[in-house]
């Protein structure tokens, strides 16, 4: 079943989410509107015609824009879930088929409350086109300092990756950012470590190593708090998938000085992996800022890394 999902995103850059009525599988959580493709649609037909029917509005194609496309199952149910960001309609959106229609700042949507596979398109409406990751030799005050220098710059999603030092230095690194994080609305992830991010609390997450997306049965941290995850193949996408992550990186794309031994997947194969996922996927691994294009033809959220990010 291919389903369409339009978001559609007012001039404040508010987002409009539906209420599932009474009767329907998930009744009374929130989605992003949108159903089913007919026989014989394009995918743009398609979402043209739901928006048409859910809420009575014209919507300009041409102002679609691809977002993410979510492979999902409920129970034997499955699903290939499409989403467009939608940018221009006529006519004033009205609650024809759902119990009630909501405008949200991104930022301030429950994740809980949304239907599961619509929760991915909210984390790829989220997320920027940069993930970058301090370099694992600095010494703590440059990377308070680089970590600072990037925030200024306009870079919202950063992690915190220092294995020569312990939890109790990187942690007092990372409180030590808060007012900063808080400022430009911003979050840190800390690699590994999920207490540290628990106790940090708001503006700050976790990414998983690839150790304990095989050793968690669930998500780590609450919705309000990010969790990526490192990844290099579709089982570990899916594991991702299952805990509830918000995103992964996929790696190695292309040959990299800090893994000279590591065989490059290659945009293809990344590709390949990227659309097969169920989250929003960063590819990394011999990219930098220069490549976020390239990724994003290759069904990427973006690109992450060192070189050239911090």
């Amino acid at each position: 079943m291919h389903v369409l999902a339009g978001v559609l995103v007012d001039g404040a850059g508010r987002l409009l989410i539906a209420q599932r009525p009474p009767g329907k599988h998930l009744a009374g959580m929130w989605e992003f509107p949108g159903g089913k493709r007919e026989a014989g649609e394009t995918p743009t037909d398609a979402l043209l015609r739901e928006l048409d029917e859910e809420l009575g509005i014209a919507a300009d194609p041409l102002s679609f824009e691809a977002l993410i496309r979510i492979p999902w199952a409920y129970g034997e149910r499955t699903m290939l879930l499409e989403a467009m960001c939608v940018r221009a309609w006529s006519g004033e959106p009205r609650a024809l088929e759902a119990s009630a229609l909501a405008w949200w700042d991104p930022r301030h949507i429950d994740a809980a409350q949304l239907a599961p596979a619509d929760r991915p398109i909210l984390a790829a409406m989220r997320l920027p086109a940069h993930y970058p990751i301090t370099p694992v030799d600095e010494a703590p005050d440059g990377v308070v300092s680089a970590l600072r220098a990037a925030l200024a710059r306009g870079e919202r999603l950063l992690q915190l990756r220092l294995p020569g030092q312990s939890h109790a230095v990187t942690r007092q690194i990372a409180a030590s950012l808060k007012d900063e994080l808080r400022r430009f609305g911003a979050t840190l992830l800390l690699n590994g470590d999920v207490e540290g991010a628990m106790a940090l609390g708001e503006g700050f997450g976790v990414h998983l190593r690839t150790a304990q997306l095989h050793a968690l049965t669930a998500r780590p941290l609450p919705f309000e708090q990010r969790v990526g995850a490192s990844c290099h193949d579709a089982g570990e996408l899916a594991l991702a998938s299952r805990l509830g992550c918000d995103f992964a990186t996929l790696s190695p794309v292309q040959p990299t000085n800090s893994h000279p031994g590591a065989e490059p997947m290659g945009w293809p194969r990344f590709a390949r992996l990227a659309e097969a996922a169920s989250l929003p996927v960063y590819a990394l691994g011999g990219v930098g800022p220069g490549d976020v294009a390239e990724a994003r033809l290759h069904a990427a959220q973006g690109v992450a890394g060192i070189t050239g990010f911090v």
